[in-house]
């Protein structure tokens, strides 16, 4: 029974290890979800009043928006990526290919959290409606009564604070720009769906690697990422040991620390600056066609195919 459910729970950590990038993309959604229908329950308020509903619900809609945008090309390390490899080189030896993959990839997840605010606000319609109720045309409702102050009854609307003759008008107006609002929502996810297949058919066809080769290298610079990762902690916790001990004349380490540190032979005590400058991710994606391992991938294609018509 245990080792059944060791297996099951292996397999459940590999599926969501191969789907790292979708699962938090989709947690950033939720979140985003989460996050607008707070705001629209706890802090939007329209001022329902003439040109500042206009302001208030699209900066409802489009502030956030920018926001999250802002913060997911600072959170993501491709970014840093990029202004490192123009640091250092000016991105002269930037090709257009490894350019316009970093930028995808930087994109593709800042942009998650933005179209899903905007989406949201607009399926729900209390920004939409507020923004644009003072521009709703009198003439297209029946029997609405003719009045001076036209703009200011047509800004209270979304806040019902209407005079008596014109409470009647207050559902009438509220479906009509909720239908706008829905209707561009729909049309934005419609959209931003045809936009994403559209890139992933382009990607494919631009790489020279077939779909299980592009699987494969996929999974490999996933794994070498993390063993990178894994590895520099360990050389940094070496050095760090080794500083503190030239510094005191001991250092205090856990008993798991001691066994990992003592395999660590044949470490480099400094590494050169150009070593470090080739490891960044716009390094990695301009020189990928030049590994070796990139190559011997190439050359899959009779495999790919007969692994294909299994």
């Amino acid at each position: 029974m245990a080792a059944l459910i060791s297996e099951n729970f292996k397999f459940v950590s590999l599926f969501f290890k191969s789907k790292d990038v979708m699962i938090f993309n989709g947690l950033i959604a939720l979140g985003t979800v989460a996050s607008q229908t707070a705001y629209n329950i706890f802090a939007f308020n329209c001022p329902c009043a003439p040109k500042k509903n206009y302001m208030y619900g699209m900066a409802a809609i489009g502030v956030p928006a920018l926001a999250f945008f802002v913060i997911g090309l600072i959170l993501n390390r491709s970014t840093w990526d990029l202004v490192s490899e123009c640091h250092t080189r000016g991105c002269r030896k930037l090709t257009l290919t490894a350019a316009s993959v970093l930028m995808g990839s930087i994109m593709g997840r800042a942009i998650v959290a933005p179209i899903t605010w905007s989406v949201i606000s607009l399926l729900r319609g209390e920004a939409y409606v507020c923004a644009f109720s003072e521009f709703v045309d009198p003439s297209t409702l029946d029997n609405f009564p003719i009045t001076t102050k036209t703009a200011e009854i047509m800004a209270q609307f979304p806040c019902k604070d209407v005079p008596d003759p014109y409470t009647i008008y207050i559902k009438v107006i509220e479906r009509q720009l909720q239908y706008e609002s829905q209707l561009l929502g729909w049309l934005l996810v419609g959209i931003v769906s045809l936009s994403v297949f559209l890139l992933l058919c382009l990607k494919s066809c631009c790489s020279t690697l077939g779909y299980h080769q592009e699987a494969y290298w996929t999974q490999y610079r996933s794994n070498e990422r993390a063993i990178f990762q894994r590895t520099a902690e360990i050389h940094a916790k070496y050095h760090a040991a080794e500083c503190v001990k030239n510094f005191f004349g001991f250092v205090a380490l856990e008993n798991e620390e001691k066994e990992v540190l003592a395999t660590c032979n044949g470490i480099k005590s400094v590494i050169p600056r150009l070593e470090w400058n080739r490891v960044t991710g716009v390094c990695l994606y301009r020189e990928v066609e030049n590994t070796p391992l990139y190559s011997r991938l190439n050359k899959w294609d009779m495999y790919s195919k007969d692994f294909g018509d299994c």
